[in-house]
């Protein structure tokens, strides 16, 4: 009797199943019954995110500037092949605290509040990192910081202390005092201690999640120090000159940057030449004074390209040890390296040094990129891209999404190739502060892929700076600080087509007046996008009202 009952079942048992295998077939194209194996979750790739301080793109060889044929930077070069390089990227304010807050922040300076070299970033808004690691990710950031407060959103930080030195530097970082009062300090080359510090990281982190280390140099940055091993390097080379080092042409520049009857030409920006009054990079750097001016311009420019290049080199060199650590310890091909510069730099065009200005060499930032999933991919691109878009890039690469508050945005799709809808056309520049340090007039502007428009308005947004040593001279004649002094206003525009040198100030001339007309709109509505208007600060607004339709 048993048995029978259990035959029964088996058969009942078996018509079941022969009646759902047929329903399966004719429904195999629905979703009826259709079960799918569980998708593994796409591997997180660590980022390594390098960068300098000053390393303009005319330096970088794979961007093909004068410099290149003296091959400066085989390793980045090498990078840049393996991957990609990008044309055509800007600082958004080209110095050293507030690009590195926009990067961090995602935001231009009105925002996140660092618009000049006094300026800091509170642990809360360092909103990369905290992301990254929100995102699974172990974070790390060693070299310069130059951000005052602790960098505290990092899992492991080692900073130098404010600039740094050059040489035996001081770090700070976290322990049982309060910041910034623990500290260690090492001997040796800053470029070579800062690869060696991250080495030592990457070798010993841990191994159970993907890391976000941002390496940061201290060179190029100014004085230049080298570590002895270049010295001769270069030694007995011609570099090549900028073709205004000598003089600056009449067409270029404006009332705002030369005076009315040139009567500024020896006060603003300072100097390769014994040109400016109070600073000179001949004389920093200790050329012969009794020496005819041209001579003097150009042993001064030559000393000069030739410290800045050996410290390049030096980078150049720590690169290539990052990369061979990553191989070594089993990452490089789980890492995507991301290289480039907190902003660019002046090399003696228009016998300029430092950066500050709106003027190509001096906002155009290299930016590399080597992500070793991608086979084919494009090798350059020429997308409009500033610093703002870094954090959100970098967030994308970790398949996290940009936080409403950020003002740029991803540019990921382009290392595919794929083109992105949308995409700004001109990007905003903004110089808050006003003739102090290096003598730069305080200005804005916008710049598209073919033309550049900046307002030279002239006047600080606010007084009573400590003035620099170079400085004192000046305080000492006048009795003002030279910020607190007033430079004409004016406009200028360049044609980036026919002039990529900016020899040829094109404002004024009737047949770029619909360009004008074009770029301003878009500047008025990028500056109140962004939140970079001036309406807490009403004396530089009543400036801008009044000169805006000249």
């Amino acid at each position: 009797m048993r048995q029978k009952i259990y035959m029964q079942i088996a058969a009942v048992l078996a018509l079941l199943t022969a009646a759902c295998s047929q329903f399966y077939t004719e429904n195999s194209s629905k979703s009826v019954l259709k079960v799918q194996a569980p998708q593994a979750k796409e591997k997180k790739m660590n980022i390594l995110y390098i960068m300098t301080d000053d390393h303009a793109a005319q330096a970088v060889g794979v961007y093909g500037g004068r410099l290149a044929k003296l091959n400066p930077t085989p390793n980045l070069d090498k990078l840049a092949n393996q991957g990609m390089y990008f044309k055509n990227v800007f600082v958004t304010n080209s110095i050293c605290t507030p690009s590195r807050a926009t990067i961090l922040t995602g935001q231009y300076s009105q925002t996140n509040g660092v618009l000049d070299l006094v300026g800091s970033l509170s642990t809360e808004q360092q909103t990369l990192p905290r992301l990254m690691s929100d995102a699974g990710y172990e974070t790390a950031v060693i070299g310069k910081w130059h951000l005052k407060k602790e960098p505290g959103a990092f899992d492991h930080y080692e900073v130098l202390k404010m600039q740094g030195t050059y040489f035996d530097p001081l770090f700070r970082v976290r322990g049982e005092k309060k910041w910034p009062q623990n500290t260690t300090q090492y001997k040796g080359h800053s470029s070579d201690v800062i690869t060696d510090l991250s080495i030592e990281w990457l070798k010993n982190r841990k191994k159970d999640e993907p890391f976000f280390l941002m390496h940061q140099f201290k060179a190029p940055h100014d004085y230049f120090e080298y570590a002895p091993r270049y010295a001769s390097y270069l030694e007995n080379v011609e570099i090549p000159e900028p073709v205004d080092l000598y003089q600056q042409l009449a067409s270029q520049g404006s009332v705002a940057t030369k005076g009315f009857n040139n009567e500024l030409v020896n006060d603003l920006g300072t100097s390769i030449s014994r040109r400016h009054n109070r600073r000179s990079l001949g004389i920093d750097l200790k050329v012969d004074p009794n020496l005819p001016e041209k001579e003097f311009t150009h042993q001064a420019y030559q000393k000069f390209l030739k410290a800045y290049l050996r410290c390049v080199k030096g980078v150049d060199d720590n690169i290539g040890r990052l990369i061979q650590t990553l191989k070594e310890i089993g990452e490089y091909e789980n890492t995507i390296i991301i290289y480039t510069s907190d902003q660019g730099m002046m090399l003696g065009e228009h016998d300029y040094q430092d950066k500050r200005w709106f003027y190509e060499e001096s906002i155009h930032m290299p930016f590399i990129v080597h992500d070793p999933r991608i086979k084919n991919g494009p090798k350059s691109s020429d997308l409009l891209i500033n610093n703002t878009d870094f954090a959100p890039f970098m967030l994308d690469l970790a398949n996290q999404s940009t936080p409403d508050d950020m003002h740029g945005r991803s540019f990921k799709a382009a290392l595919q190739g794929e083109q992105i809808d949308d995409w700004r056309w001109a990007t905003y520049y903004r110089y808050w502060t006003h003739r102090q340090y290096h003598d730069v007039p305080a200005h804005f502007g916008i710049r598209s892929k073919d033309y550049k428009l900046i307002f030279f308005y002239g006047k600080g947004f606010k007084t009573g700076h400590t003035p620099y040593f170079y400085d004192q001279k000046w305080v000492k004649e006048t009795g003002k600080l030279n910020n607190e002094i007033a430079t004409p206003v004016a406009w200028e525009l360049y044609d980036l087509r026919k002039d990529p040198q900016e020899l040829n100030n094109v404002y004024g001339q009737p047949e770029y007046a619909a360009v004008v007309k074009s770029l301003k709109a878009e500047l008025k509505r990028q500056r109140e996008l962004y939140n970079e208007t001036d309406a807490n600060y009403p004396h530089l607004d009543k400036i801008i009202q009044a000169h805006w339709d000249q």
